[in-house]
């Protein structure tokens, strides 16, 4: 079955190079039970290596049934290991943390079997250790390990058992039990090749091989003739077998396998899910917070009207014919008429006068800004009552004395009570309140919800004294006449003040479409950076992910020999240790996610911010915490994927 022809390894180079095999030839009939003898360093470990598919040659011939299997890539020899070999070490190689059942289901993981958790107790019971199927491998004793081990090494029914030192560590009660089942599943057809030192185990072999030197120089037959070849296989079917895709059961063994690594060292798992938990926590609550802001400053928006311009005189003195030399200029109610003509560019105009005063309320009072507004106000800066009703022209024309309060006037003073059709003192004269303002983002210095509305003519000549507007609104038909309206209504206040130079000192007109963009603009910046700077902070956990998994995988070289050597391919090992960062990104984005929706809340409540968590950004959160995942622990997957299995066993 086995045929070695010319077999060489060297290890190291140069001066340093140790030849472990010179010309090694072999031959090992299916069924044999081969003792393989020799001191330390003589080859023996090396030989078994290359027989179990774990090493390579440097030159020579590697046949199985005919087969040279020398120079397949490392993924088929992964299967063949799979399919052919068990392995029993001297180490007993077993994992830690980890029962002795789910120590059996190893092999399987890789071969694709289902029923794996049956098939791995059937055969920890044929080694007698049913009952200690629950036990980690520091609750059994040196011969229950190895007997784990060789149960583990018999789970795929592989035709060839390799034992390297089985009974090294073990007391004498222990090795007889050893051997005795050494012997048995030779008695059942499986060929046996075992590495010792001790002459009285190699007794138990049918054929003792000594090696000296990296050489073979003796080869006893016991028997003195071969076991049949009967019944041999096919490497090239085997090989056909190899699968290249992950099936839902490996998947899944693969997630069980992550999972059970990551709780097993909960502290390490723990402190990598930190980096990610305060990034991710970080995205969500400055995503919250520009949110936010971005809805404040939208309400803000809608407060000012759409196609708006503002008109305000400026304090240049002019000469004129209505007005002396020293003279300062108004806006009046002549003026907003004039605009008004200017159909059908003009769909509303509304003249304003501000000013201060103290609103009083039976024994309450309040100093607030009182702002004098036409009828078309409502319409055009969003000021129509949800509660109660808007001024009608009749009692504008009539200067009456009613008042619509804004939210935080109806708070101060009247707390809980419906204030509409109730009579306060504004500036000691008396009002009836007729309805309450809606609700406005309280953004900037001043609470735009600390007002009175009155109507204009009301303010000018009985409220606050005046005879002129302090600002002019034009709301413009559409947006594309903005611009000829502004240059419509600059060539109407001109003419009217016959302002002849340095016009530009002289009056201003705003466009509030420009002052909605820079606000928008102003938003979408402060978004952007608050999520470039929680976005750095979920880097950084990401480096911590990768720098903790690279520990992961010096600390676990061991155990991802043991996995090559029962079969696990390069992709296997990459799968699991990607599937491991992942986990603990979204293990750690989750947690971070709550985190952040906590932290939103306690701002809004504590800090007064305006802050809304959607579920586009948590979902952009975990999906970036996973991304994270995946693309910190790439290398260090790729890094474990690409350990030699021999020197991962040897690992110290």
């Amino acid at each position: 079955m086995i045929e070695l022809k010319n077999i060489y390894k060297t290890y190291g180079k140069g001066d340093i190079a140790i030849g472990a095999l010179k010309n090694v030839s072999l031959n090992i009939a299916q069924g044999e039970f081969v003792a393989i003898m020799g001191a330390s360093g003589s080859g023996k470990s090396t030989l078994l290596h290359v027989l179990g598919f774990l090493d390579r040659p440097d030159k020579g011939s590697y046949k199985i049934s005919g087969t040279d299997i020398s120079t397949l890539p490392d993924d088929q020899l992964a299967h063949l290991r799979s399919k052919l070999v068990g392995f029993v070490f001297q180490q007993f190689h077993l994992l830690r943390r980890t029962k002795a059942l789910e120590n059996v289901e190893l092999p399987l993981i890789y071969s694709g079997r289902k029923n794996i958790a049956k098939s791995a107790a059937k055969h920890l019971n044929s080694v007698g250790l049913t009952g200690r199927a629950t036990h980690i491998p520091s609750e059994l004793s040196g011969g229950e390990q190895q007997r784990v081990a060789i149960a583990r090494a018999l789970v795929n029914d592989p035709m060839i058992i390799l034992a390297d030192e089985p009974t090294g560590n073990l007391d004498t009660k222990s090795e007889e039990e050893v051997m005795k089942i050494i012997r048995e599943l030779n008695n059942q057809g499986k060929t046996i090749i075992m590495v010792t030192h001790e002459r009285e185990i190699a007794e138990h072999a049918k054929r003792i091989i000594t090696m000296r030197d990296g050489e073979i120089v003796s080869d006893e037959r016991k028997d003195g003739k071969n076991i049949s070849n009967k019944g041999s296989i096919s490497i090239q079917e085997i090989l056909f077998e190899t699968h290249s895709h992950f099936g839902k059961v490996e998947l899944a063994e693969h997630i069980r396998q992550s999972f059970r690594a990551i709780l097993s060292n909960k502290v390490r798992s723990l402190l990598s899910m930190l980096g990610i938990l305060f990034g991710v926590a970080a995205v969500i609550a400055m995503l919250a917070l520009g949110q936010g802001a971005k809805e404040s400053m939208e309400e803000r928006i809608k407060t000012m009207g759409s196609n708006l311009l503002s008109i305000q005189i400026g304090s240049t003195r002019v000469r004129g014919v209505s007005g002396a030399s020293g003279s300062v200029a108004r806006l009046t109610a002549r003026d907003a008429e004039a605009i008004g003509e200017l159909r059908p560019l003009v769909k509303r105009v509304s003249g304003t006068a501000s000013g201060s005063g103290q609103v009083v309320y039976k024994n309450e009072n309040w100093n607030t800004r009182i702002e004098g507004v036409d009828f078309d106000y409502g319409e055009m800066r969003a000021t129509i009552p949800e509660i109660g009703r808007w001024f009608t022209k009749v009692e504008i024309s009539r200067r009456d004395k009613v008042a619509i309060l804004g939210t935080t006037i109806v708070d101060k003073i009247f707390g809980n009570k419906n204030p509409i059709g109730e009579m306060i003192k504004i500036n000691r004269v008396n009002f009836k309140v007729i309805g309450i303002a809606p609700e406005k983002s309280s953004g900037g210095w001043r609470d735009q919800n600390e007002i009175v509305y009155i109507p204009v003519t009301t303010a000018m000549y009985r409220t606050l004294g005046k005879d002129y507007f302090d600002r002019i609104y034009v709301e413009a038909i559409d947006v594309e006449s903005m611009a000829e309206a502004l240059k419509r209504i600059k060539q109407l206040i001109l003419k009217r003040h016959r302002v002849y130079k340095n016009e530009e000192e002289y009056f201003h007109i705003h466009d509030m479409n420009e002052m909605q963009e820079m606000l928008t603009s102003t938003t979408r910046t402060m978004s952007i950076l608050l999520g470039c700077i929680a976005g750095i902070s979920l880097l950084v956990g990401g480096i911590g992910i990768m720098n903790i998994m690279l520990v992961s995988v010096t600390e676990r070289t061991r155990e991802i020999g043991l996995r090559k050597a029962v079969g696990a391919r390069a992709k296997d090992i990459m799968t699991q240790f990607l599937i491991e960062s992942i986990i603990m990104t979204l293990n750690g984005g989750l947690m971070g996610v709550l985190l952040g929706i906590i932290a939103s809340v306690s701002m809004a409540f504590f800090a007064g911010w305006a802050t809304k968590v959607t579920i586009s950004n948590i979902v952009l959160a975990a999906a970036f915490s996973i991304a994270v995942g995946m693309f910190f622990g790439l290398w260090p997957a790729k890094k474990a994927s690409e350990l030699n299995p021999i020197e991962a066993l040897r690992y110290e």
